[in-house]
């Protein structure tokens, strides 16, 4: 294998690029682990980690896929979705026989099992490279609040980075892996994101297990993805997504739909920005852009309960978990922690029992609130950050710019959301600009294919699969198979009732050979009908979709007569829901069973 074709510092690190190049032979894993190391090498950033995997040992892992693709060739990304992909993860996860210090080098440990987001992209055959720099304990959204020095922006070292997750944004962001790992209570996931022009995705808390991850605030945290792209970031969500019984936050989370159809967004009414006009005018310019999208549909809300809540998260009892997390490592050396950090965690002592349960009740009502404003949307978008302050600035008053930057953020993990931050047109200035989309619980899927859609506008890209392209994550709920045979085909008219209740195609198949095909006069869209008959029956081709059974009979009740769910035999002799009809429908329906198939019969009219 041979990666002279490619110059270093332009090769992609885009998961289908790496794919690519392995299937074609144009590269093997050690090729791509060679480069990694020579870009880490000519960026000169040290300060983006905290360790790094042996060399030795990086390059003997590399080898080993070597020998699986050279055995099994392109069929390896069947079982290993990842394979031969570079990633790196926040110094708060657990990689086994690598210290994890938080940032807090007399804190740290080794752990004999790496966290189980780990070892599952490991088992899709991710290449872990290092263990990046971050803000101590997860402490703060700017990074630069580590001994191990500040994390300088990817764009503009002058510049903040943006925080906790520091050291896993900016190693996307400069193309040394292709994705990483943070960790995201307060923002660290979005933040670091939108400062560095990439993608951050912030899960719905649960979604990810968070087994072997150093807390900072136990029941509001959650791992979160860097990438370069939508795509890739939900390519990593499939692999890491999943219940996880041995981490008692770890949820089965019922995921919602994608909205093939127009996007009902919401936007605060009066934003801020702390007076950077140039963040005001990027922001602008994005939602005058989606004002004129025919997809899209804008309104206005009242951003205070969010921002009350945000208000929270440091001001209230909540600092007293962040002290838990440390435990008696505060008052034992008090002295290891940044100065910034120590000051913040040590509030958490201020606060009583009596505190905790009136802010639980505080952030019910706000909760509440927002809820309520939030009721006709599917979903809020927001600045990433409303602001982008320099690293000088940043010192000179960190708690002050800190809390700045959790502007839009802070709330998102209390109202129990989901979050997914992108790269829009940069600023005047030169510097990075991004939009953060923010959902309900279970929002994820939705999310993606929506961000995938914005950027494609606002960027004038070339459009892709779409919602198609970001498959359903795997259900942890009761299912139900429907088999379709018309309209709701992937694609046709009425598909939209089937994505949006969150259904997944599992396969295109046929009937069995005892069913006649009419097309329906006088239905809009048109849509045929399938009738079992005694004789002369053909095989009709259709799709099973499989359907959440909480939304079953809700679909169920928008089939119109005369047509039904029945129950359908398969080519393969099995059964399934699925669509039939009524045979009153049948007088002056037009018997098309000789095409085998709805999609047949439509071609015929274009082509007769």
């Amino acid at each position: 294998m041979n990666n002279s074709e490619i110059p270093v510092h332009s090769a992609s690190l885009d998961i289908p690029e790496v794919r690519r190049r392995y299937i074609e032979g144009h590269w093997a894993p050690s090729d791509c682990v060679a480069l990694v190391l020579e870009r880490i090498a000519q960026a000169d950033r040290p300060e983006v980690w905290i360790s790094r995997v042996d060399t030795d040992a990086l390059q003997a892992r590399s080898k080993q896929l070597d020998q699986l693709l050279r055995q099994e060739g392109a069929a390896i990304f069947r079982r290993m979705p990842l394979f031969g992909i570079p990633f790196a993860v926040k110094d708060n996860i657990d990689v086994a026989g690598m210290p994890t210090t938080a940032a807090c080098p007399e804190f740290a440990y080794t752990p004999d099992r790496s966290a189980t987001v780990v070892e599952k992209l490991e088992a899709a055959g991710a290449i872990l490279v290092g263990k990046t720099n971050l803000d101590q304990f997860a402490t703060g959204l700017n990074g630069t609040r580590s001994p191990y020095g500040a994390v300088r922006n990817a764009i503009d070292p002058a510049y903040v980075s943006g925080g906790s997750s520091s050291g896993s944004a900016v190693a996307v962001a400069l193309g040394l892996v292709s994705f990483s790992l943070g960790t995201d209570t307060a923002g660290s996931g979005r933040v670091p994101a939108g400062l560095n022009g990439i993608v951050g995705l912030k899960p719905t808390r649960g979604l990810f297990s968070a087994r072997g991850v150093f807390p900072a605030c136990r029941t509001l945290d959650c791992v979160s993805i860097f990438a370069q792209t939508v795509a890739d970031a939900w390519t990593v969500t499939r692999v890491m997504a999943g219940y996880d019984a041995e981490d008692s936050y770890s949820r089965k989370i019922p995921m919602l739909g994608v909205k093939p159809r127009n996007y009902r967004i919401a936007i605060p009414s009066a934003p801020e920005f702390f007076g950077d006009a140039n963040a005001r005018h990027a922001f602008d310019a994005v939602v005058q852009a989606l004002r004129q999208s025919p997809r899209c549909t804008v309104g206005t809300i009242d951003y205070k309960p969010f921002q009350q809540a945000a208000d929270l998260l440091y001001q209230g009892p909540w600092v007293a978990e962040r002290l838990a997390a440390i435990g008696s490592f505060f008052n034992e050396k008090p002295e290891a922690l940044h100065p910034v950090v120590g000051g913040i965690v040590g509030q958490g002592a201020n606060y009583s029992a009596v505190d905790a349960f009136n802010g639980q009740y505080r952030l019910a009502a706000l909760r509440r609130e927002a809820e309520a404003q939030l009721a006709e949307y599917d979903f809020l978008l927001v600045p990433t950050s409303p602001t982008m302050p320099r690293i000088d600035e940043m010192l000179r008053e960190p708690v002050k710019l800190n809390a700045q930057l959790g502007y839009y953020t802070n709330f998102v993990n209390f109202f129990d959301m989901a979050a997914l931050s992108i790269p829009t047109p940069p600023r005047a200035d030169g510097l990075p600009a991004g939009v953060t989309l923010i959902g309900p619980c279970g929002a994820d899927q939705r999310l993606a294919a929506a961000a995938e859609s914005m950027l494609q506008y606002l960027h004038k890209t070339p459009a892709c699969a779409g919602h198609a392209a970001f498959e359903p994550l795997p259900f942890q709920e009761a299912t139900v198979h429907i088999a379709v045979v018309g309209a709701h085909l992937e694609g046709q008219p009425l598909n939209w009732q089937l994505l949006e209740r969150g259904a997944a195609k599992v396969c295109a198949t046929r009937t069995a050979a005892a069913y006649r095909l009419y097309a329906l006069p006088g239905t809009t869209p048109p849509k045929p009908g399938l009738v079992r008959t005694a004789n002369d029956g053909a095989a009709i081709d259709i799709e099973i979709w499989e359907l959440p059974r909480r939304y079953f009979g809700e679909f169920v009740a928008e089939v119109p007569s005369p047509l039904a769910i029945g129950t359908l035999e398969l080519e393969d002799g099995r059964w399934v829901k699925g669509f039939v009809c009524e045979l009153f429908a049948l007088d002056g329906a037009q018997d098309i069973s000789r095409f085998g198939g709805w999609r047949a019969y439509l071609a015929s009219l274009n082509n007769p």
